[in-house]
């Protein structure tokens, strides 16, 4: 059994890849943060442009720390590189992970990149780190984040009441998901037949000139 070692490592799918995140990408995500104004939600902590070369300082502060691994995501198509994701709260001991601090470019959205990216990390997790759980924390009110988790087949574990401040100062509550080991085998069938199925729609039929 492997045991579970936040090192740097890039993950490759059919739509995305998730690359180790650098300052090299810092151009990169400062356009997709620009598409679709991803910083400007309330309910979301998304990095604005001006403030991203400090998000990114953050993250590789928590990832010599051994708390978190952060990746940039990129589109496999073109090399655009479409937002961030990590994995955090690691926990070897138990062991745990949460998968969060993760956003996507507007256009982005829809396109399969987040399923994918979820493929990717919680194979990662569950096949390579042999993790226990896989978490995922989210702003009791951002319900575009809670649909995404709940589609890739997460269960609610409730509402954590006065959890943590958010970005403005202001007490959030959080709702908190899971998926566990001995859910992964479905959860997993569940998220490859929606990426086939999604890419067999999208492909060209022969009696449409594609």
């Amino acid at each position: 059994m492997t045991r579970l070692t936040p090192e740097p490592i890039t993950l490759v799918g059919r739509i995305v890849r998730l690359e180790p995140l650098s300052h090299d990408h810092l151009s990169g995500l400062i356009d997709a943060t620009n598409d679709g104004d991803m910083w400007d939600r309330w309910y979301t902590s998304v990095p604005r442009p001006e403030a991203m070369a400090a998000e990114i300082e953050r993250r590789l502060g928590l990832q010599a720390e051994g708390s978190m691994l952060p990746f940039t995501t990129i589109r496999q198509a073109d090399g655009q590189v479409l937002g961030m994701t990590t994995f955090m709260d690691i926990e070897p001991s138990v062991p745990r992970v949460e998968i969060g601090s993760t956003w996507n470019r507007g256009s982005a959205h829809g396109s399969g990149s987040n399923p994918e990216s979820k493929l990717l990390l919680m194979t990662h997790a569950f096949e390579v780190w042999h993790v226990e759980v896989v978490r995922f924390l989210t702003h009791r009110m951002n319900l575009q984040s809670r649909a995404a988790i709940e589609r890739l087949g997460a269960e609610l574990e409730g509402i954590l009441r006065a959890h943590v401040l958010d970005r403005d100062g202001r007490v959030r509550d959080t709702a908190a998901y899971s998926v566990l080991a001995r859910d992964w085998p479905m959860v997993k069938a569940g998220l490859e037949h929606r990426l086939l199925r999604r890419e067999r729609d999208r492909a060209p039929h022969a009696d449409d000139g594609g």
